[in-house]
């Protein structure tokens, strides 16, 4: 167990007691601090060497879904929630976030796929996820509305025939056989969400220091302060409750504590590109591509990539799952494709990638959406951004107490923290203050990791419910 040794550099503040410190002030620790004081704790100390939401990235996907493959209902059950809470804080704020339940259009051109999605329809509707419909004809299917932030639609529909999912989505690669659309999905703004909680967790008390976690203080083998730093000065900061939320930087937080837990960084890059011919629609949904994709070169093209080890594998087939949607109120358009995803136990600032990353992206979208073809030569100079994804092995979060008593962990988000933010935020909530815990708790335990039984388990899984 680590204890942090105090002398006399250390600045202690006199009489000041908090009821829990959060280290971390992205989404996840915004929101543990917002919760934490819905719970009924009055003094809550938010910490971060930089500003707020610095790593909460707004060229993510943005998006939420209630959509998880399984094991078993555990995920769905937890988005759900968070679902339900995301659109509370939208009636509250007039929709300050941008809450948009427009779902995910998932789109394949192999008849094989088709009883594929009715298999994942019909898995997510035992798990929660709402009805699963098969639609013979058009008009059995209900079209997104156009206005309003809270869709009544749950559950998916399935759409087959080439003709009929033109007449819906006009836009799609026409040799389209199936689309499979998940409802209680959709997309918000992240950096609005989180400042959103942000500015009502201040209002009620909060308080935010720039600084960073250097350790803890025991006393009789729990947490009895937290010592943080900041341009080279100390400071104790009595609480008997701290909160991890360090996002990427979350090995570094528990390594200053001697705690280790299978986590790694997974780097994740994405494009937007103006769509100044209005090729998608603004409503459109997050379009995923459910085929794998040899990327269209011409001759020439091909012939020249041929002859150079740097480029051949851009001839190589890439797997499936390129997607993208319309985002903001002008006329950019998401694009995201996870082919080259590097994993390390450490984070690396700033973030770079292969210079053929945005021309890959906008082909492998370019296929499923064609009219995106006019964008290739001369390409538009993309807006590149991206972060880090914090993943355990089978891709669950780690919401709950560590071996040191009074500390616990929210962290371990992989793509899903902007989503889950709500959720996760009351869960940690409930541990620290020893609430009633929902069904998915233990699921998301980091003890979880210290029995052997399950570590054989997770092995067995062929789903980790990553797009």
């Amino acid at each position: 167990m680590f204890t942090h040794r105090l002398d006399c550099r250390i600045k202690k503040l006199k009489n000041k007691r908090y009821d829990a410190v959060v280290c971390g002030a992205g989404i996840a620790g915004i929101s543990s601090a917002y919760y934490l004081m819905q719970a009924g704790l009055k003094h809550i100390l938010l910490i971060d060497q930089g500003a707020p939401l610095s790593l909460t990235s707004d060229k993510s996907t943005e998006c939420f879904r209630n959509w998880w493959a399984g094991p078993d209902s555990t995920m769905v059950c937890f988005m759900n929630r968070s679902i339900d809470l995301m659109e509370q804080h939208a009636r509250e704020s007039q929709n300050r976030f941008l809450l948009n339940p427009h779902g995910y259009l998932f789109a394949t051109s192999s008849r094989d796929m088709i009883d594929v999605f009715e298999k994942q329809g019909k898995e997510a509707e035992e798990f929660g996820a709402g009805k699963f419909r098969n639609n013979p004809s058009n008009s059995d299917y209900i079209r997104n509305p156009n206005t309003g932030y809270i869709s009544e639609l749950d559950g998916s529909d399935l759409i087959t025939g080439q003709s009929n999912i033109q007449e819906i989505f006009p836009y799609l690669n026409e040799k389209t056989v199936a689309v499979l659309h998940a409802r209680r999905c959709g997309s918000m703004s992240a950096q609005q969400l989180g400042m959103y909680l942000f500015e009502e967790a201040k209002r009620n008390g909060c308080e935010f220091k720039t600084a960073y976690m250097k350790g803890v203080d025991t006393k009789a083998g729990a947490v009895n302060s937290v010592i943080i730093e900041n341009n080279g000065v100390e400071e104790q900061i009595e609480s008997d409750a701290v909160v991890l939320c360090g996002g990427p930087h979350i090995n570094a937080t528990l390594k200053s504590m001697n705690v280790e837990l299978p986590i790694l960084v997974e780097k994740h890059v994405k494009i937007s590109l103006p769509d100044t011919l209005s090729v998608v629609p603004r409503s459109a949904p997050l379009m995923i591509w459910a085929d794998a994709i040899k990327l269209n070169w011409s001759t020439e093209e091909s012939e020249e990539l041929e002859q150079f080890s740097e480029t051949k594998w851009l001839l190589q087939e890439f797997p499936a799952g390129v997607h993208g949607r319309p985002v903001g109120e002008g006329n950019q358009v998401l694009m995201y494709w996870t082919y080259d995803c590097e994993s390390s136990e450490r984070p690396s600032f700033p973030l770079e990638w292969n210079e053929y990353l945005p021309e890959v992206t906008l082909r492998g979208m370019a296929h499923m959406i064609p009219g995106l073809k006019q964008y290739l030569d001369p390409m538009p100079k993309p807006y590149v951004d991206g972060g880090y994804y914090t993943k355990t092995p089978e891709n669950r979060p780690l919401i709950g107490p560590l071996d040191i008593k009074g500390a616990f962990i929210c962290g371990a988000f992989s793509g899903f923290g902007i989503m889950s933010a709500c959720a996760s935020g009351e869960l940690i909530s409930k541990h620290v203050t020893n609430g009633i815990l929902p069904s998915y708790s233990k699921a998301f335990a980091p003890s979880r990791f210290s029995d052997s039984n399950y570590l054989a388990e997770i092995k067995t899984w062929d789903m980790n419910g990553q797009l």
